[in-house]
């Protein structure tokens, strides 16, 4: 916004005060200048509501802190900024900070899978914003793009590593050959994992990153419920050696995709190409890649967490926040016209990877093909190592659905020459898919 004119003051109220809270407030007193200049309007922080007045909080005025997060919730501030996380007491004091006439900026990526409905309703009932772009991917600009810059186009698909610490294990895992259990450690001793590690490692923090995108790029909505979910925890060396033998490379993908008959949303480790622009994301970066029918292919890449890199992507919603403050407009609400159904894990179609322990005798191979083939999977490549008890079947398939796959994985066990299934795994970004 030009300089000139300028409007009222505005005031902020931050729920949390943790690592990504102190890097806000922060950054609004050390870029309040230029925020102003921008906004149009001075901005100025009022409240900061945190659990414990007596832990020391660097960057904070003390005479900002407070331990009522409710009554600072419904000061009636122009834009609150919640930084809490989780459902509750997050959803309350949401609701509370709209119902008062406040805009709400969140990084709540939970909440927004889990009830994000509630929430949309809630602001465009009391006629206020709800901005979310710290809630996927950090600092990375990529849920306006979605929504805004790609809104004339239709996209077609969205993948993505969206989770930093299992990214950084992977990659440990990739270039060191460090096993899962010591890279695990590692991540815990760095503090890169969350207090409940599970989080991470199963792919819950990733499934919620997931459903908020899914919802943005296909504008039909999507929970938390209707993401299938795997981790990282059953991904060993053996997995990653393989891989590096065919040319591939390990990552944890979220993925959402639009098929002609629904949406399928995704989250598991999968196998990329290593010239896949997603295979080159190292450590806890984070990427992710859209594909729309004009745009064609565009790769959003960044921090995806970190204090400052996540204010950054809050104070960018917060200039909006207040401009819309300023200007009396609106940003945009629950975009979900399209209400594509959900369809199940079993209709999407992917390649596979499966690494099996087998009898080393004659006619395995000839049985084993025939398994696939009987389920209507199509053998792409197989690799026989070993020999005698030690002998293994590394087989890659064509494109089938995964409903398929598991009927063949099922054929697999029941075979008596089949001692063991080492590893199974999905393959995304070869040419043709």
């Amino acid at each position: 916004m030009a300089s000139g004119v300028q409007g009222r003051p505005l005031t902020v109220v931050l729920l949390g005060g943790g690592t990504v809270g102190a890097s806000v407030a922060r950054l609004l007193v050390e870029n309040s200048r230029d925020i102003q200049e921008r906004v149009g309007a001075p901005v100025t922080l009022s409240a900061v509501a945190v659990r414990d007045l007596a832990k020391a909080r660097p960057g904070i005025p003390g005479e900002l802190l407070t331990d009522d997060a409710a009554a600072a919730a419904t000061s009636g501030a122009d834009i609150v900024v919640e930084l809490i996380g989780g459902i509750e007491p997050a959803r309350t004091l949401i609701l509370s900070a709209m119902a008062a006439g406040s805009s709400v900026v969140t990084a709540n990526k939970a909440l927004l899978a889990e009830d994000g409905a509630t929430l949309y309703e809630a602001a465009g009932r009391q006629g206020v914003d709800l901005y979310f772009e710290a809630a996927v991917a950090g600092a990375i600009p990529l849920l306006r793009p979605l929504r805004e810059s790609l809104a004339g186009d239709t996209v077609t698909k969205v993948m993505g590593i969206v989770n930093g610490s299992t990214n950084y294990m992977l990659t440990r895992m990739d270039e060191e050959g460090v096993e899962y259990g010591e890279v695990f450690d590692e991540a815990t001793a760095l503090g890169y994992l969350e207090a409940d590690p599970s989080l991470d490692i199963d792919g819950h923090d990733a499934a919620a990153k997931a459903a908020i995108l899914a919802e943005l790029a296909f504008h039909t909505r999507v929970t938390l419920d209707d993401v299938h979910c795997e981790g990282i925890s059953t991904v060993t060396a053996n997995d990653v050696r393989a891989a590096q033998q065919m040319g591939f490379v390990i990552k944890l993908l979220a993925v959402a995709e639009r098929t002609a008959d629904g949406v399928i949303v995704r989250v598991h480790p999968t196998m990329l190409p290593r010239d896949h622009p997603l295979a080159s994301v190292r450590g806890s970066f984070n990427a992710v890649f859209v594909e729309a029918e004009s745009a064609g292919e565009v790769m959003f890449y960044g921090r995806g967490a970190g204090g400052d890199p996540t204010a950054s992507a809050v104070l960018g919603d917060l200039v909006t926040a207040a401009r819309n403050r300023v200007t009396g407009g609106l940003g945009p609400g629950e975009s979900t016209y399209s209400k594509l159904p959900i369809l199940p894990i079993g209709n999407a179609v992917t390649r596979y990877y499966v690494n099996l322990s087998v009898a080393d005798k004659p006619g395995v191979l000839a049985t084993i093909a025939n398994a696939f083939s009987d389920n209507g999977v199509s053998i792409q490549v197989v690799r026989q190592d070993g020999h005698g008890d030690e002998a293994s079947l590394v087989v890659r398939t064509h494109r089938a659905t995964d409903a398929a796959l598991h009927r063949t994985m099922d054929r697999l066990g029941e075979l008596d020459m089949v001692r063991k299934v080492l590893g199974v795994m999905r393959v995304e970004g070869e040419a043709g898919d």
